[in-house]
């Protein structure tokens, strides 16, 4: 028998378990593409215009620290520029949870034991988990064309940016895939990726050659398509994938290369409460957030020195950030802009903590705490701690990095945007509530969280640059909430409606079988 056997059966049975979270992925890259380049045509409708907007951004080091150069200034150009950073992130977020989701994660459950009685070679669950992350890639690299495209940007530049963006890709297929084979838990594989992609961040603002997500500057599409830079992340995707192959081999099924180290033989006594074993599950994730958003509130603060020269005479892109931030100046519009961003992230964190009591039950790790004199609601309120103290804590880091930032930039009068960003905390309360109502209700749903709280975040992101009506803004929680010029009605009515959620899906969750 070969070691592929069966990798075409696991690819369907992956391709039909992701059959929504694929979609929601290439909808959240593409779709966010198409957005920018729609607004860009708004905003700066002439090559002059455009012409000077690039200049600006050239002329500005915080921000080609942040988004790198603009090597073309037209729309294609000005959309690469924007999307670039961002949409290798995505993708490399999409690549990296998808090869570890039907990788290392299903190992760990054992259901990869039950496969390998079969009729499966040794090596076809990873294959099968890195080609449909391949598969996720190839529609990238073609559809983010077809979308340029279709808008009137020339075909040469546009495939090459797609193209970069998928080779971006690829080469966080190939580090999720020794990630897999080196670690012994899904947590660890996730972490240790999430952790490489900050680090890519980082040494793209130092000096894009050096990374990833700068490989897809190197590209200069729409401003030369400089063709042969895609083949450092293909080289480096290909020898990262046939490392893993050749671990595949030297490890025993279920374990990792870096076996876990052992614990104590007893447990302290911190951890005899729920509360204390959920703050044990979820405390390194958020950590790492916590640092994250301390280092994106930095970044973003000490971008604010030089907005007012960004805008320039643009009235519309001036309206658009009004319309965003909720203030009149410009440098008051993008902060609260930034701290709304910050809020929208937060959102994120309290969802994925919310959906930890799901993963939970449904990995059988539930039932035998609950078999004891553990409540369910006991156990839940552990759980919930974390998206409503730990989004709390997330947005004070965030705070505290953007008014540092914004001081050092210059900015006078910092002392206020503390306070606007960890305004943003009912939005994140009301996604989480969302996230725990279905729980209870529908648990086989939970799914829909992530949907919901897209649909909200792209309304929120993308709804004011392409002059949505007031009705559908107003769909989104964070539409409520603007940076420094909170209302109390909406807070209360945000507030009111988190309560109603929790108590209904702490309800439903106390009454029904565990599944």
């Amino acid at each position: 028998m070969s070691r592929l056997t069966g990798t075409a059966t696991l690819l369907r049975l992956a391709l039909r378990r992701d059959r929504v979270m694929l979609p929601v992925w290439l909808y959240a890259s593409v779709g966010s593409l198409a957005a920018t380049a729609v607004s860009f045509r708004r905003l700066y409708p002439t090559p002059a215009s455009q012409q000077e907007f690039a200049a600006t951004v050239n002329a500005t080091d915080s921000l080609r620290a942040v988004y790198g150069s603009v090597h073309s200034g037209s729309i294609g150009g000005l959309t690469a520029w924007r999307m670039g950073t961002l949409g290798g992130v995505v993708v490399a977020l999409m690549s990296f949870l998808l090869v570890i989701r039907h990788s290392r994660a299903e190992e760990e459950a054992g259901r990869l034991e039950l496969l390998g009685a079969g009729a499966t070679g040794r090596t076809a669950p990873p294959a099968a988990a890195v080609s449909t992350a391949l598969l996720g890639n190839l529609l990238v690299g073609l559809l983010m064309p077809l979308v340029l495209i279709a808008l009137g940007e020339p075909a040469a530049g546009s495939f090459a940016f797609g193209l970069a963006v998928a080779c971006c890709g690829l080469v966080f297929t190939g580090t999720a895939a020794v990630a897999a084979q080196v670690f012994e838990t899904g947590r660890a594989a996730n972490g240790t990726c999430g952790a490489l992609l900050g680090l890519a961040f980082l040494l793209r603002a130092a000096d894009p050659s050096l990374s990833p997500l700068g490989w897809i500057e190197e590209v200069h599409a729409y401003g030369g398509d400089r063709w042969w830079t895609l083949a450092p992340p293909l080289a480096a995707a290909t020898a990262q994938l046939a490392l893993a192959s050749a671990l595949v081999a030297r490890r025993d099924l279920g374990a990792g290369l870096l076996p876990q180290r052992p614990g104590p033989a007893r447990a302290a006594d911190r951890l005899r409460s729920p509360a204390a074993l959920a703050w044990r599950l979820q405390r390194e994730t958020l950590l790492g957030w916590s640092l994250g958003f301390l280092t994106a509130g930095t970044v973003f603060g000490g971008l604010a020195g030089g907005v007012r020269s960004l805008v320039g005479g643009s009235t519309q892109m001036l309206q658009v950030m009004q319309r965003l931030g909720g203030r009149p100046g410009v440098t008051d519009s993008y902060l609260a802009t930034m701290a709304g961003l910050l809020g929208m992230a937060a959102a994120v964190y309290a969802v994925q903590a919310v959906l930890r009591l799901r993963s939970e039950e449904a990995e059988g790790r539930a039932e035998p705490l609950l078999a004891t004199p553990v409540s369910r609601l006991r156990w839940a309120a552990g759980h919930l701690l974390h998206p409503s103290l730990g989004s709390l804590a997330l947005l004070l880091a965030g705070g505290l990095g953007l008014s540092a930032g914004a001081a050092l930039s210059g900015v006078p009068r910092t002392s206020h945007l503390l306070g606007g960003t960890l305004a943003q905390a009912p939005a994140a309360w009301l996604a989480a509530a969302v996230a725990l109502a279905l729980i209870g209700l529908a648990p086989t749903r939970t799914p829909l969280a992530w949907g919901l709280l897209g649909a909200a975040l792209l309304i929120s992101f993308v709804g004011p640059a392409l002059n949505a009506g007031q009705w559908l803004l107003d769909l989104s929680p964070f539409t409520h909430v603007p940076a420094f010029s909170v209302q109390a009605e909406p807070v209360l009515w945000l507030t009111a409606l988190t309560a109603a959620l929790t108590l209904t899906g702490l309800t439903a969750l106390q009454r029904r079988d565990l599944t």
